[in-house]
């Protein structure tokens, strides 16, 4: 099976993940190394001040570094968030929110994947570095 068949096997089943659908989250791109994932504004999704759940907002980008870092390993291979640091800009009261992921360094055991988060403006949400394992099939 081929690289672009096998990224886009993942971006299907991961479309059918029951988190990712609780979210509304949605693979919208998929390469070796980056990714881009989007999540509109659900009312299931605020907090009592109406506005996204600051929690909604790092699994959106948690979401996307594991997209982005699953083309670099092998298909048996698995990964995990092992670190995870977000700072927030801007609260979300409405539209979409979309997470551009690229993985900066990767290593054998570990990678590291830099996330921002912007609402539909552009305008900056949040910035996102996060570190996984890698487990290795071997």
């Amino acid at each position: 099976m081929g690289k672009e068949t096998y990224l886009e096997q993942v971006r299907q089943a991961a479309n059918r993940c029951h988190y990712y659908r609780l979210l509304g989250m949605e693979i919208k791109e998929i390469k070796e190394g980056v990714s881009r994932l989007q999540m509109p504004f659900k009312q299931e999704l605020t907090h009592p001040y109406g506005i996204v759940h600051g929690g909604a907002i790092a699994s959106l980008a948690d979401s996307a570094v594991a997209m982005a870092l699953v083309g670099l390993v092998g298909p048996k291979d698995r990964i995990a968030t092992i670190e995870f640091k977000i700072n927030f800009f801007a609260s979300i009261e409405k539209g979409e929110l979309t997470a551009r992921a690229k993985i900066i360094h990767k290593g054998s055991r570990t990678a590291v994947g830099d996330v921002e988060v912007t609402n539909e403006g552009g305008k900056l949400v949040a910035k996102v570095i996060a570190t996984y394992s890698i487990k290795r099939s071997d």
